[in-house]
C-alpha cells in the first residue's frame, strides 16, 4: 500500500539525517502525519508500528521534559502494542499473565513479524526507561527481555543486530554478586558489533557506558569510545543514530576520568 511506503520512508527520512536539529525539528511534524494516516487506517500494522518507533525515537533523544518523555513513550508503546497484535492477538487480550505464559504466546510470532515484535520491545523498553523511578516498570523488564530473546530467535540481524543490543544492556544492570549476568550482557554487545560490522556506533556506546562502567574496566570503556569518536561509516539509514552515538561517546569519554577514580 501506498500509505504504507509512505510511512515507512518518513522513518528512513528521520534515521537518514545526520544533523540531529533538523532531525528534532522534523520528527513533531511526522508524527503529527502519522496521526492522521492511522485515523486513515487504525489497524493497519505498519503505520502504527512506523509511528511508534517515530514517537519512541523522540521521547529518547529529543523530549523536552520528563513529562513530555513519559507522554510520547506511552503513544509509543500503546501503537507498538496495538501494531503486533493485529498480528498476535493473545497479546493483547491476556492482562497479568506470568513470564512463562507471556513466552509462550511469543512463540506464535512468525519470522514474518519480527519487525512488529522488535517495535514493541523497544517502545516498552523506552517505556520503562521513561519510568525508571517507578518500580512496577522495573518488574517488566524480563518481559521485555523474553520478547528480545525472541526477535534474536528469529532473526538475530534485524536492524544491524540491535536485539543483541538490547539484550546486552538488560543484562548488564547489575554486577554478578547481585544476580546480574554482564558477560552474557558482553557476549551480546560483541554479537551486535559483529553483525553491524561496527558501522551501528551506538552499540559501542552502550558497551562501554553499560557494560565496561559495570566491570569498571576503563581500558575498554576509553577503546570503545574513541572509537566511536574516530569511526567513518557509510550506512545511511544510521545517520541520525551515529551522529548521537558520537556525541554520546565524546561526552562519556570526557567523564572517564572523574567515573573511574571515585
Amino acid at each position: 500500500m501506498v500509505t504504507e511506503r509512505f510511512a515507512n520512508n518518513l522513518g528512513n527520512a528521520i534515521q537518514s539525517q545526520a544533523d540531529p536539529e533538523i532531525a528534532a525539528a522534523s520528527i513533531p511534524t511526522f508524527m503529527v502525519m502519522m496521526d492522521s494516516l492511522i485515523l486513515d487506517s487504525p489497524k493497519n500494522p505498519a503505520i502504527l508500528s512506523a509511528s511508534a518507533d517515530l514517537n519512541g525515537a523522540y521521547a529518547s533523544l529529543f523530549a523536552s521534559s520528563d513529562t513530555q518523555a513519559k507522554q510520547l513513550a506511552e503513544k509509543s508503546l500503546q501503537q507498538a502494542r496495538a501494531a503486533i497484535c493485529t498480528k498476535v492477538a493473545k497479546i493483547c487480550t491476556q492482562n497479568n499473565i506470568n513470564l512463562d505464559q507471556f513466552k509462550a504466546i511469543l512463540t506464535s510470532v512468525n519470522k514474518s513479524q519480527t519487525g512488529l515484535l522488535y517495535s514493541f520491545g523497544t517502545a516498552w523498553a523506552g517505556w520503562i526507561q521513561s519510568h525508571r523511578d517507578d518500580w512496577d516498570g522495573l518488574a517488566q523488564i524480563p518481559k521485555v527481555k523474553a520478547v528480545m530473546d525472541r526477535v534474536v530467535e528469529l532473526d538475530e540481524q534485524y536492524k544491524w543486530g540491535r536485539g543483541h543490543l538490547y539484550l546486552g544492556v538488560i543484562n548488564s544492570q547489575l554486577p554478578p554478586a547481585l544476580g546480574g549476568k554482564p558477560e552474557v550482557g558482553r557476549m551480546h554487545f560483541e554479537k551486535a558489533i559483529k553483525i553491524s560490522a561496527g558501522q551501528d556506533l551506538i552499540a559501542k556506546v552502550e558497551f562501554a557506558r553499560h557494560y565496561a562502567r559495570l566491570m569498571f574496566d576503563q581500558a575498554l570503556h576509553d577503546h570503545l569510545l574513541k572509537d566511536v569518536i574516530e569511526a567513518k561509516t557509510n550506512v545511511t539509514t544510521l545517520n541520525l543514530s551515529n551522529t548521537v552515538a558520537k556525541q554520546q561517546a565524546k561526552q562519556l569519554l570526557g567523564t572517564s576520568k572523574e567515573y573511574f577514580e571515585e
